[in-house]
């Protein structure tokens, strides 16, 4: 029997392992052909990038998980915005509240001294009209009048009236009106009680003498 004229042909056998069993390291992905056959020259050039393109399936995936990024800087911005004003109205609240508590403490103190300023209104006059007498000039009770009006000039407490100052109704009581010619404004020229404040309060007005233009 004749034998067949076309030997059989040996089978080709590709090898496709991305990795290497020799070196180890990852194979071209173009590189996976027969290793009898070789790659053929009539093959694209961008043939072995197929595998790193991206499908449109994956940019709409990519493209979404950036906007969704975005959101959330965009939200976390917002909320450290919303913290920062919040921030801000809780400082300005604290020093309105400070202020509010040192204005009533300086009013409840202010209102405190009052009451007592008040209550040695008499002694004082009696210690201004020793003053007017020319009994506080030397001796005791000078010394004693000297540390009264060091002690309260220690708590704010200020004598109001004096004579050639302008006539204010605010802190004097005019109880007499003196026309004069050479009056260009309503002056005191004579303090016939008077006046204590404190700070910015008035205690009592001073009552006082005023020349006035004659008319």
């Amino acid at each position: 029997m004749a034998k067949d004229s076309n030997p059989e042909e040996e089978p080709v056998f590709r090898d496709k392992r991305r990795i290497d069993p020799e070196t180890g390291e990852l194979r071209d992905p173009g590189a996976s052909v027969s290793a009898e056959a070789p790659a053929s020259e009539d093959a694209p050039e961008n043939a072995s990038n197929g595998d790193e393109a991206l499908s449109d399936e994956d940019e709409a995936l990519l493209a979404e998980t950036r906007a969704s990024m975005q959101e959330e800087v965009e939200a976390a911005q917002a909320e450290a915005a919303q913290h920062k004003d919040a921030l801000a109205r809780l400082q300005a609240e604290h020093v309105n509240y400070r202020n509010r508590i040192e204005r009533e403490r300086a009013g409840d103190r202010d209102a405190t001294v009052a009451g007592v300023v008040e209550k040695l209104l008499p002694a004082l006059d009696d210690l201004d009209l020793a003053r007017k007498h020319g009994d506080l000039d030397d001796g005791p009770l000078a010394l004693v009048a000297q540390k009264i009006e060091g002690a309260f000039e220690a708590l704010d407490v200020h004598r109001v009236g004096e004579v050639g100052e302008r006539f204010d109704i605010a802190k004097h009581e005019a109880i007499a009106q003196l026309p004069s010619a050479d009056a260009t404004e309503e002056t005191v020229v004579d303090v016939v009680q008077i006046g204590y404040r404190i700070g910015s309060r008035l205690l009592r007005a001073a009552k006082v003498a005023v020349q006035v233009p004659a008319e």
